[in-house]
């Protein structure tokens, strides 16, 4: 069973960081694409970032030059370090792999 846990939001000012991880459980990171995708309140699931199998990245231009995926194929973590974040990056964010995704962490770019 593919189970993936998110962590590390939190309540940020804008132009602030944060870094999101994701373990993930039953299966290795680096086998698969990985992506993160976030959800707005009242918006639909956005495709934010992803790493293929070979570690090539990807970025939704929303988001480029300001967020970096990565993972850390020895911890088997998958990463979201996010930085110059606005208020319209706010949302749930969930790692997926595959179509599954996780709970989410919640992310809020307030002043």
């Amino acid at each position: 069973e593919v189970q993936l846990v998110e962590s590390g939001g939190g309540l940020v000012q804008p132009g602030g960081s944060l870094r999101l991880s994701c373990a993930p459980f039953g299966f290795t990171i680096n086998r698969y694409d990985m992506s993160w995708v976030r959800q707005a309140p009242g918006k639909g699931l956005e495709w934010v970032s992803g790493i293929s199998r070979g570690g090539l990245t990807s970025y939704a231009d929303s988001v480029k030059g300001r967020f970096a995926i990565s993972r850390d194929n020895a911890k088997n973590m998958l990463y979201l370090q996010m930085s110059s974040l606005k208020t319209e990056d706010s949302a749930v964010y969930y790692c997926a792999k595959d179509g599954s995704r996780g709970q989410g962490t919640q992310v809020t770019v307030s002043s």
